[in-house]
Parts: C-alpha cells; structure tokens; sequence
C-alpha cells in the first residue's frame, strides 16, 4: 500500500508540541495567539520557529495556522509573519481568508497552501474552486459526511484532503458563530470563543408588572408542569428546558471521535486526518496521538481484521463530553448530545511526566494529587506495553518523603528503578525517555460514573446503527436523578488498599500481586508472558486464587 494517510496533532504550545511528536503524531500545525484562532495558544514567533525545526529534525511536517478573519488592524503584522516563518520552510499555511490567502501566495509563492475548516469547504466545487487557484490542501468542513467525503475523494483526485477525526464540536457551523461575541464580547472567529453553546441556560418569567423572576422548580412543584421543547425534524422527541436547579444544556455537543469508523477514511485514502485540541493538556496530546497511531499502523499492517475496540479504550482514558460519529451518516441523532452534563470527564488522568531519567531513577514531575496505595501506568511513546507500578510512599528530589504529593506544588518525585523489580532496567530507560507520561485511576462522584455509564451505551448504540430506547432512557434517568442529588462523595473503580485493592494484573512494585497467596495462579502464568507485559483484567480475573497442588494417594 502506497499511499498513506497522515495523523495530524494540535500543538497549543513547544511542550505539547514535542510530545504529540514523540507520540507518534505525523505532523502537528500550531500558529501564534494573534493570527491563528487561538488567543490561549503559548508559541512566540521565535518558539514556533524553533517547534517547526523540532519537526523536520525528527522527520515530521508542521503546519502553521494562520486562519483568522482578518480586520485591518491584522495586516500590518502578516509582513514580518510571513518573512519570518518562510525562512524554517513549514509545510503549509492554514488559510480561511481570501485576502490573507492572496497576500501569502504573492508574498511567499515557495509556502504551500492549505484551506482552513474556517472556509466553510463542504462540497467538490469548493475543493476544485481553491485548487485552480493554488491550494494545496482542503481541510474539510465537519459538516461533511462521509458519503460526500467519498465523492469530493472521486471528483478531485489531484488535491490533498483533511478531516476531522477527533476533538470538540462547535454547535455552530464550522465555528461561524456570533453567539460568543454577542454574551461576552469575545470573537469566535478569531480565536476567543467563550464556549457559550456550552453553558447552561435557566428559564426566567416576565410578569404581567414587568418583573423578572426565576422558575424555580422544586419538589414541592415539579408534579404540576413540565417545560418541553420539540424540534420539528425529530416529533415525539421531548427535550426539557429546565430539569433542575442547575439549568440545562439545551447546546452541549458530545465530542468528535471516528475511531469506530476509521478504517473507512484510510480506505478511501484522506491525506490528513485531524486530531482539534490546540487548548487542550499535554496528556490529550500524548494519549489521543498514541491511540491514533497504533490504530493507523493497525490498519495498514492487517486492514481485514482491524477492530477499534482496543483504542477505543485508550481514548477513554482522556477527559471527554462523551464521543460520537457527529455527521458521519449525514445528520444528527439525539445521539450527539446530551442536556444533562457538559463536564469533560474520564476514569483517568495526568499523573505525572518524566522530566529526566538518571542512573538510578525517574524523575517525574506531579500533576495530579498521588496518593500513597496508587497504581501509576507508565505509557511509552515507544513501546504498545505500559508498565504498572504501585507507591506506598513518594520520595521528593530533595529526599523528603511523604504519603501523598499534590499536583499544584509544582512537586518532583524520583522513582527508583530498583522498585521495578520485573523489568529489565535499560529496556526501562529505552521505553520512557523524557516526555513520558503517566496516568493514575481518578475517583468519580456518582453523577460522574453514571455520566460514564450513559456515554458508553450512547456511542455502543450511535455506532452500531441500533435504537434501544429502553436503555437509553434509563441511563439518562439514572444521570438526571443524580445531577440532582449533586452529591460530592467520590470513588474509585477499584480498591486502593488490602487484597481486594489489587488489580491483579501484575504490576511492578504491588506487594499484594507479589507476595499474597490469592494471586499465586496469576504469577505462575505471568512468568511466560514477554518481558514488560501484564495479564489483561479478564486474565488476571479467571486466575485469581491460590496454587492447587494434586494429593496423591499411597
């Protein structure tokens, strides 16, 4: 197979940028806060210089973003960007305006082109109207399904294509969207949308004196009406516009993910697949690149048997609004959102990052608060096996120990190479250089694990074309009475102490894995697998239990 479709990452800043590299990314784009569409993103000209050096001297492209609406107060400055950037020669320009796009091809005929989703591209004659005047590549509306895809694919064979494949959605159409501007007076199309779609609304009643007042629903009144809105394409389909105390939100999108259909891009042959998330974490950067990778290099290694299930479960693993297919098929369903919860949430998070690797430890700095009992997954941009390790205590850099470090302490813990006691040390080194990350369990509230529950049946049922209104309505009920409760009680998945706390699946330095008799089957069978690789969680269940030695008889 020749042709090889790219995995596109987002670099909000030089850091993110590196890792979403060493993750396996193909190409990143990035731009600055004022000319890109990302007033948030942390490059200075001089590091977007140095992120695209970064790229050509691991063997990867970069993309700058230079896709604003432009106002007049913008030109002056597109001079010195352009004179400054052709010089480290990026592999394209993201362009949406016109008149930027006509400024940078006289200016600079050497930068390739490319057509920002901000241009609305939604059809073939659109594509073939920015090839004939020297586009490169066109990103593709999300709007774009993916018969459409197929045809534009057909009709313009001579053009590079991108995609979105994962990210946030805008409830707008491909970002042009007032609303922004119009509740905070910040431009969406230029890069400082304040998420207003995602807020939640209350219903307020003007009375016959003029006066404003909240409709507080309550228990003493919820039985007497219910406030319902229909949407003439979807009848019968009752959306509630206030459900509790706490508002509803009637615009929250769940968030792009084509992994369950991914296999039909790289079969159709789109050029780029685009991964949003410039204003995401480092660890979004990392694990979403990761997942993609594998999935990529899955697909072309065996395209008959690729499934992606597998990672599926790695995307989990990164804070979500819930995924869906979006317009894949052509429209929505009630599928793409929800209008109970709008948190961006995951079983998982940032642990922590290596930071250096010296003769005797890791040094990884803290993100998130470690307490003493956790199981940290050291995940390799290197290598598919993640490697588990339990803490009983966590030793600072400067040698004071402590049961448990928190994230905002900008707090540097080493991990001695001598508690990964199943490892082979410079394999070790190998697998987890700089820029590693580390993920621990995050404990969830109810609201929250019933929000995991309703997202895993929504995208089970999207994806697999099938309604089971049952189901759905159950699940939602169940997240609707526990937004309601607003409990603040958190838990965990699994146990964080005594036997019943270990997973079972082998991890370094778990001294109940090691030593209690309960997981003594489990060893046994662990002592056959490779080097670095665990029992899986159905494994390490069916295995559970002591050593029967046969008696026998005199």
């Amino acid at each position: 197979m020749t042709h090889r479709s790219e995995l596109l990452m987002p670099a909000g800043s030089l850091r993110k940028l590196k890792m979403a590299i060493l993750y396996g990314a193909d190409a990143v784009y990035l731009g600055t806060p004022d000319l890109s569409l990302r007033t948030k993103s942390q490059f200075s000209l001089e590091e977007v210089v140095e992120g695209v050096e970064f790229c050509h001297a691991h063997g990867k492209r970069a993309y700058l973003t230079l896709n604003l609406f432009s106002h007049n107060k913008d030109v002056p400055k597109l001079e010195e960007y352009i004179d400054t950037v052709r010089k480290v020669k990026p592999d394209g320009l993201i362009i949406a305006d016109p008149g930027v796009f006509q400024f940078v091809k006289d200016r600079a005929p050497d930068l390739p082109l490319h057509i920002s989703t901000q241009a609305n591209v939604s059809s073939w004659l659109s594509v073939k109207f920015w090839e004939d005047h020297g586009a490169e590549l066109v990103v593709l509306a999300r709007e774009v399904s993916f018969a459409e895809l197929t045809e534009i694919r057909e009709k313009c064979p001579d053009i590079k294509l991108e995609a979105f494949v994962h990210g946030a959605m805008c409830m707008t159409y491909s970002g042009r969207c007032l609303l922004s501007n119009f509740m905070s007076e910040r431009g969406a199309n230029q890069g400082n949308c304040a998420n207003s779609c995602r807020w939640n609304y209350k219903v307020r009643m003007r009375l016959k004196d003029g006066t404003v007042q909240e409709l507080d629903i309550n228990e003493d009144n919820a039985d007497m009406f219910e406030f319902l809105l229909e949407e003439g394409c979807r009848p019968g389909e009752l959306m509630p516009i206030e459900e509790d105390g706490r508002g509803s939100y009637i615009l929250n999108s769940r968030d792009l993910c084509i992994m369950p259909k991914l296999d039909d891009y790289l079969r159709v042959g789109v050029d780029s697949l685009k991964v949003e998330g410039r204003g995401k974490s480092e660890y979004y950067a990392a694990i979403v690149a990761r997942a993609y990778r594998m999935a990529i290099d899955d697909y072309y290694e065996d395209p008959e048997n690729w499934s992606p299930h597998k990672y599926m479960r790695e995307l989990e693993s990164v804070g979500n609004r819930g995924y869906t297919l979006a317009f894949h098929d052509g429209r929505l369903s009630n599928y793409s959102h929800d209008y109970e919860q709008t948190e961006a949430l995951a079983q998982w998070e940032y642990a922590g990052v290596v930071t250096d690797v010296t003769e005797d430890a890791f040094h990884v700095a803290v993100k998130n608060k470690l307490e003493a009992g956790e199981v940290l997954d050291f995940v390799s941009p290197v290598s598919r096996e993640t490697v588990l390790l339990r803490m009983y205590e966590f030793e600072l850099v400067s040698g004071e120990i402590k049961e448990a470090v928190h994230g905002g302490a900008q707090a540097t813990i080493k991990v001695p190479f001598s508690l990964f006691d199943h490892e082979d040390i410079e394999d070790l080194k190998a697998r987890f250089p700089v820029y590693s990350v580390v993920r621990k369990e995050k404990a969830l509230t109810t609201e929250q694990w019933n929000r995991v529950k309703f997202d895993k049946l929504v995208q089970g049922l999207e994806t697999g074309g099938k309604r089971n209104d049952k189901a759905y309505e159950k699940r939602r009920d169940a997240l609707a009475e526990s937004v309601a409760e607003n409990t603040s009680e958190r838990r965990f998945k699994t146990n964080r102490v005594g036997v019943d706390g270990c997973c079972g699946k082998g991890c370094n330095g778990c001294l109940i894995f090691w030593e209690d008799d309960t997981y003594a089957r489990a060893r046994e069978a662990l002592q056959t697998r490779k080097n670095g690789e665990q029992l899986s969680r159905a494994e390490a269940k069916a295995l559970k239990g002591p050593l029967v030695i046969p008696t026998v008889s005199a």
